[in-house]
């Protein structure tokens, strides 16, 4: 069995499209994936299975909108192996996510779509936002004390930001906290 992080898109937004946690854990369980671990309500699964991570992003994303009665287009999922999670992690610019007094730090993961494909649709704020390219993520950070002038939200009104989510650093880093208590079985 291999550990996957699964990060679903769109559920829980703006008061659309609710699942709750606890339900979400107990269908993911009921399709067969075991050690379902959820992290706060905005779509970030932790589970083992022995299926490959097409097949578990094909199974969860075909299945979710059918029991949770979900706008299908808005929701998408992605599932990382934990070495493609912890490349995220490990590949992050230098300082980013050091600042949290400081700066806004995110992980704009990537769904389908590469990193030359999606960094034309951001329009950094000189001064206020910065982005640098991974490998299938984004990293992005705004100064917190200018955030409000941050050009970060321009990118949901392109095509291609269906093809995103967007976690903060703090999640990010305590998914892979979470993904490797998993791994040492010693989470209950």
């Amino acid at each position: 069995m291999n550990t996957y992080v699964i990060l679903v898109r769109g559920i829980n937004v703006g008061g659309k499209n609710k699942v709750t946690m606890a339900e979400l854990r107990q269908r993911l369980e009921e399709l067969g994936f075991s050690d379902v671990i959820t992290y706060i309500a905005s779509g970030n699964v932790i589970l083992k299975s022995d299926k490959d991570a097409d097949e578990i992003r094909a199974l969860i994303e075909e299945t979710l909108p059918q029991i949770f009665k979900l706008d299908d287009e808005t929701v998408k999922v992605l599932a990382l192996t934990r070495d493609q999670f912890q490349t995220v992690v490990d590949n992050k610019p230098e300082g980013f996510g050091e600042q949290p007094d400081t700066y806004h730090s995110d992980a704009i993961f990537l769904m389908g779509i590469e990193s030359a494909e999606a960094m034309p649709v951001f329009s950094p704020r000189e001064g206020v936002d910065t982005v640098w390219p991974g490998e299938g993520v984004i990293y992005s950070q705004r100064l917190s004390a200018q955030r409000t002038k941050s050009r970060l939200n321009k990118i949901m009104a392109t095509p291609a930001y269906k093809s995103m989510t967007i976690r903060n650093w703090n999640t990010t880093i305590k998914l892979l906290e979470l993904l490797r208590a998993i791994d040492a079985g010693s989470v209950d």
